[in-house]
């Protein structure tokens, strides 16, 4: 029987294979009781357990294959901290204790207790971290339970294989790589989290938050992935498969073409300059930035080095980083986002996170209420501009009151760093994102005070119509071409050609190529993606006329009835 699955494509392409499903054994823990002479040993079989993932995941790290992402070391270090952590490695010895349970029904309740403290974090990437703790879960069950690893070998490696998993760890991407499946497809993940990342890092069609997928498709059915529209189609008949044959086809020719747009000028038809910058998370990033053709890093997320630890980093260790980022990038600009935090748990701050946190304590008012934290990154990141071209990034900016305390506090980090005789670049260009309405509403304003505005799209659709994209229940609703959005993007736009200031836009509307036009449209100039979409949208861009479509990309500013914008924006990308 044929039928279609709609979940989220995290990255693009066409795949037409097989399937091969994987199993998850967290969805099959035995809970049973012991009885007292049995806790000794249960408590070894649990240890036993987590040393046998230990020396697994760090087998894996040291035998990375040629090639692979930079991603995939920092990922399997990040599950070593995550199994390392006591409350996974010693909590549940406890509950063994008192409760008389068995090893793997302890470690599943730890879990669920963690998991629910992630579901209070408000920040979408730090939240996406709760599945990063489920895999490393899952891989201690897996040796609980006696069959450990994670990816099974295909049957066959003659014909495509399409991985189908309720979830992938990044060691399971490792080996998804070597075994070169041809797409892969998952019930759960969202668009930040690390099987994301990875995804798109290999440039493999792939989609997430397909729900049912393990449970629907059969091993061996024939499926077509559409990473692009996030459709899956189980079992196509002979006419449909001979499309997206052919589109499959056309895709793998489009993507030899990009390659050779590596070292071409992204100029439109009419000769206008556009800048494309890289949007980083690690210093590990760099060769996939240089790779893209890249001019710059338009958003580094300074948040990773302040991730699943108990201490704080100090100011060598983030000025060694931010230092690294600067001089690989050898001249090229690097905008550095200051702490963009919301209410994680495994920071001493995130008691102060209230009720909503998605309304909290976050980002700049996270750093502004903890002034010594912030003096230390500000310090870091000052030392480091003496080393590259380093820009200065405020998020979520609310408020002239919170600008003028930030510019206050940089201002006195600089003035310590001159009276200590340490280097920095004393006209470092201090930036501030619009992330929500108020922001975009007082755009004018804040451009007096700043160098450089940057748009976070992911924010400002979110915020703009109340919607939490990561909430199934209303991702529907979550609408890039909304009028009001559209209205705050133009308008933030334009207040900065006025105000003679650069701004970019950063968010997930910067690397489709669906909005490329539409936002020169606006007047934009200066975009930041994924380094895996800097071709697609320089070739979008390289067939732009600004005179063309400055008058479309007005028309659906001023359009009354939304339902038509989608015809617009098709006209405009026709």
């Amino acid at each position: 029987m044929s039928f279609a699955m709609h979940g989220v494509g995290v990255s693009g392409g066409i795949a037409i294979g097989y399937a091969h499903l994987i199993s998850h054994a967290v969805l099959e823990v035995p809970l049973y009781a012991l009885s007292l002479e049995q806790v000794p040993n249960e408590i070894a079989r649990f240890e036993a357990a987590i040393t046998a993932t230990r020396l697994e995941l760090e087998a894996l790290r040291v035998n990375i294959p040629a090639g692979s992402p930079a991603e995939f070391d920092a990922f399997l270090d990040l599950h070593l901290l995550i199994l390392a952590d006591g409350t996974l490695s010693k909590a549940p010895i406890g509950l063994i204790q008192n409760q008389r349970i068995n090893a793997e029904w302890a470690l599943k309740q730890q879990m669920d207790a963690l998991l629910s403290q992630f579901e209070q974090i408000e920040d979408d990437y730090l939240r996406e971290r709760k599945a990063d703790v489920v895999q490393v879960v899952e891989r201690v069950l897996k040796e609980l339970l006696g069959h450990p690893g994670s990816v099974s070998q295909p049957a066959s490696t003659d014909v495509s294989r399409i991985l189908v998993a309720h979830d992938l760890s990044p060691a399971d991407m490792m080996l998804f790589k070597q075994q070169r499946f041809a797409a892969f497809i998952t019930d759960v993940g969202g668009v930040t989290s690390h099987t994301a990342i990875v995804a798109r890092s290999l440039n493999i069609p792939s989609i997430v938050a397909l729900h049912h997928a393990r449970q629907l498709i059969r091993e061996n059915e024939l499926l077509i992935v559409d990473g692009q529209q996030g459709v899956v189609i189980v079992n196509p008949d002979k006419q449909i498969l001979a499309e997206y044959k052919l589109r499959q086809s056309q895709w793998e020719i489009e993507k030899q073409k990009l390659k050779r747009l590596k070292s071409t000028a992204a100029t439109t038809l009419d000769g206008t300059a556009v800048e494309l910058h890289a949007n980083i998370e690690l210093p590990q990033d760099i060769p996939q930035v240089k790779a893209s053709g890249a001019t710059g890093i338009g958003l580094f997320r300074s948040e990773f080095l302040f991730l699943n630890r108990d201490d704080l980093p100090d100011e060598e260790e983030q000025f060694a980083a931010y230092r690294k980022v600067a001089q690989d990038m050898k001249g090229l600009p690097v905008t550095i986002r200051t702490l963009d935090l919301g209410a994680d748990k495994q920071l001493r701050f995130a008691d102060r996170s209230g009720d909503n946190p998605a309304l909290g304590l976050r980002a700049i008012r996270l750093c502004l209420s903890e002034p010594q934290m912030f003096h230390t990154q500000l310090r870091a990141i000052l030392r480091a501009s003496h080393y590259g071209r380093i820009h200065l990034l405020i998020p979520m900016l609310c408020s002239l009151s919170e600008l003028r305390q930030t510019l206050h506090l940089i201002g006195h980090a600089k003035q310590e760093l001159a009276t200590e005789g340490i280097p920095f670049d004393a006209r470092i260009p201090v930036g501030g994102m619009i992330e929500i309405p108020a922001a975009a509403l007082s755009v004018q304003t804040f451009a007096k005070h700043l160098d450089f505005l940057s748009i976070g799209t992911n924010d400002l659709i979110q915020y703009t119509l109340a919607i939490d994209r990561t909430d199934d229940t209303v991702a529907h609703l979550y609408d890039p071409l909304h009028p009001a959005v559209l209205q705050l993007i133009a308008m933030t736009i334009a207040a900065a050609d006025k105000a003679g200031i650069p701004v970019s836009v950063c968010g997930e509307m910067a690397g489709d190529p669906s909005f490329t036009r539409l936002l020169l449209g606006f007047g934009l100039r200066q975009f930041s993606m994924h380094p895996a979409h800097v071709l697609t949208v320089k070739q979008q861009i390289l067939k732009s006329d600004l005179p063309h479509i400055t008058g479309v990309a007005q028309k659906i500013l001023k359009a009354q009835e939304p339902e038509k914008l989608p015809q617009l924006l098709a006209r405009l990308n026709a």
